[in-house]
This record gives C-alpha cells, sequence and structure tokens, in this order.
C-alpha cells in the first residue's frame, strides 16, 4: 500500500512541476525544449516497453518515428487532412511495420531482430532520398500545420499524452502480460516449454511500442511543422537507447525522467561552446559505468525503500 500511495505521489509530483515550470519561467525557448523532451519522453518509454521488457533491443527504433511522422506530413500537406486525423493513422501505419518487420525476425534468435530494425530504419531512410519526387528529399516535407498554434497549448497537450501512455504501459507491465515480458527476458526456451505463444507476446509488445512511438512521430512533425530524412537516422535510435539506459531499463517510468534529463543537460552545455559534446559525453560515460542499472529509476526504488522503513 505504502508503494502505491508513495508512486501515486510521486508521479502526481513530477505532472505539477512539468506543469508550473512553463508559467514560472515564460520563456518560449524552455517551452520548446520541453515540449521536445515530453516527445522524447514518448519514444523512449516505447522503446522501453517491448526491448527493456522482453530483452530484444530494438537498434531501429527511429523507424516508427519517421514512418509516424512521414505519415503526418503526407495527410496534412497532399492530401489537405486535419493534423488531428494523424496520430490515429500513424499508430496504424507504425502497427502495420512492426508485424511486417517483426513477425519474420521475431520468431529468430540471436541479434537478427535488431539487425532487421537496424536495417529498415536505414533503407527507408535512403528511400526518402531516392523518391525525392514524392518525398522532398533532403528537404523534406514542408507546410506542416500545427496541431495547436498556441505553443504552451501545445506542450501542455505532449504532457498530457505522456502522462497517458507511461500510465498505460505501466499498468500493462505490471500485469500478467508484463509477466509474461520479463520472463520471455529471463528464460524464454521455458516460456515455450510451458505453453506460451512467445512469438504472440513479442510481435504483440512491438506493436504497442511502435503504435505509441508513430504517435511521437506524428506530434513532433506537427509541432517542427516539417519532417526531413533525418528522423529515420541511426543516431536518433541510439540517443533513445542512452536514454532508456540512463532512466532504468524495464521500469517504463525511468526512461522518462532519462529523456527530459538528457535533453535539458544538452541544452544547458550550450554555454560550454565546443566542449559541449566531450562533457556531455563523459557524463554519459560516468553515470553508464557507476551506475550500470540507471540514474532515475534505481534512486527512485532507494529512496522509497529508505522511507518504507523507516515508517
Amino acid at each position: 500500500m505504502f508503494n502505491r500511495r508513495f508512486d501515486a505521489a510521486g508521479a502526481l509530483l513530477f505532472v505539477a512541476v512539468m506543469s508550473v515550470l512553463p508559467l514560472v519561467f515564460s520563456n518560449n525557448y524552455l517551452i520548446g525544449i520541453l515540449t521536445v523532451s515530453v516527445i522524447y519522453g514518448m519514444w523512449s518509454v516505447s522503446w522501453d516497453f517491448m526491448s527493456g521488457l522482453t530483452g530484444r533491443e530494438n537498434f531501429g527504433h527511429s523507424l516508427f518515428i519517421g514512418v509516424g511522422a512521414y505519415t503526418a506530413g503526407f495527410l496534412n500537406t497532399v492530401w489537405g487532412l486535419s493534423g488531428w486525423w494523424s496520430l490515429p493513422a500513424a499508430m496504424v501505419m507504425c502497427a502495420i511495420f512492426a508485424v511486417a518487420v517483426g513477425f519474420p525476425t521475431l520468431r529468430l534468435k540471436g541479434p537478427y531482430f535488431a539487425l532487421a530494425m537496424l536495417s529498415t530504419a536505414v533503407i527507408m531512410q535512403r528511400l526518402m532520398l531516392i523518391f525525392w519526387e514524392h518525398t522532398g528529399g533532403e528537404e523534406g516535407i514542408n507546410g506542416i500545420e500545427p496541431l495547436i498554434r498556441s505553443q504552451l497549448g501545445f506542450y501542455y497537450f505532449a504532457l498530457a499524452v505522456l502522462v497517458a501512455v507511461t500510465a498505460l504501459l505501466l499498468a500493462i507491465s505490471r500485469s500478467s502480460w508484463g509477466l509474461i515480458l520479463r520472463a520471455i527476458r529471463g528464460d524464454e526456451a521455458t516460456c515455450q516449454a510451458a505453453g506460451l505463444n512467445v512469438t504472440f507476446y513479442k510481435i504483440a509488445s512491438l506493436v504497442i511500442s511502435a503504435a505509441v512511438a508513430g504517435a511521437g512521430g506524428a506530434m513532433y512533425a506537427h509541432y517542427q511543422l516539417q519532417v526531413s530524412p533525418q528522423v529515420f537516422a541511426v543516431v536518433m535510435s541510439i540517443t533513445i537507447i542512452t536514454m532508456v539506459y540512463v532512466g532504468g531499463m524495464a521500469s517504463i517510468y525511468g526512461p522518462v525522467g532519462g529523456a527530459i534529463l538528457l535533453v535539458l543537460l544538452t541544452e544547458l552545455l550550450r554555454t560550454f561552446g565546443e566542449w559541449r559534446l566531450m562533457i556531455y559525453s563523459c557524463t554519459l560515460i560516468l553515470i553508464l559505468f557507476f551506475l550500470p542499472n540507471g540514474l532515475i529509476a534505481p534512486t527512485w526504488r532507494r529512496v522509497k525503500a529508505k522511507l518504507g522503513r523507516s515508517q
């Protein structure tokens, strides 16, 4: 009972802080940074739901981000549909891609799934350049309409979506479904011997992960008002994976904190000029070396355990 109340209090505190920050500083630049960090939080929590729980790491998560972003771009600029249709459309398209790639690769053992996802993301990035007449090439698709014209309004919308998605995925991860996914990570062969349809659970979790990432990609496109092939870049996937590791893998809520922390850290280090990248890299190395289980989620668990013993 204490753990649930403490987690609920922590969630409320997080939402309160993230809600008040833009009002306290009233700075459009800060609001922009916070909005981007919230979208990265969606991408990180979606990666952690599938790869963190099952142990099948996805090195091409940018595939779903890019598909969602380009779906939003095409629907809005080519077909003239309202941006609000982009979110469900992006989720459906990403779910289709997840089944198409995951069905043949998640049946295999070893690194085939990770390599397949990485290769597909790279191929999609090249296709966006090859078919430049339709995709805009390196410049991408421009002139995408905003979902919400108020920058502050869009931020609160993105924050609400992040909170809802995190709560949903956290509830699933703590259900019998999440227990099965963790069991697959621990010993897939034993799960198969017990009669579980391991392939179904892995593909279903990938579909959910892809749908959330696609929705985040569509939101990102409507926030930036354009989309380019860079959303498919491998560095995007690596950045998300790093955020998950810093936040704490398989915790669901940890990657949200990791994403916001690293996005804010990147902006704070801009004052160091050319030293920014070195300081950022050294900070990540120190975190990953001395805290291999992550920073956010393990710290929260330790605080909760310490306060629980004092009750």
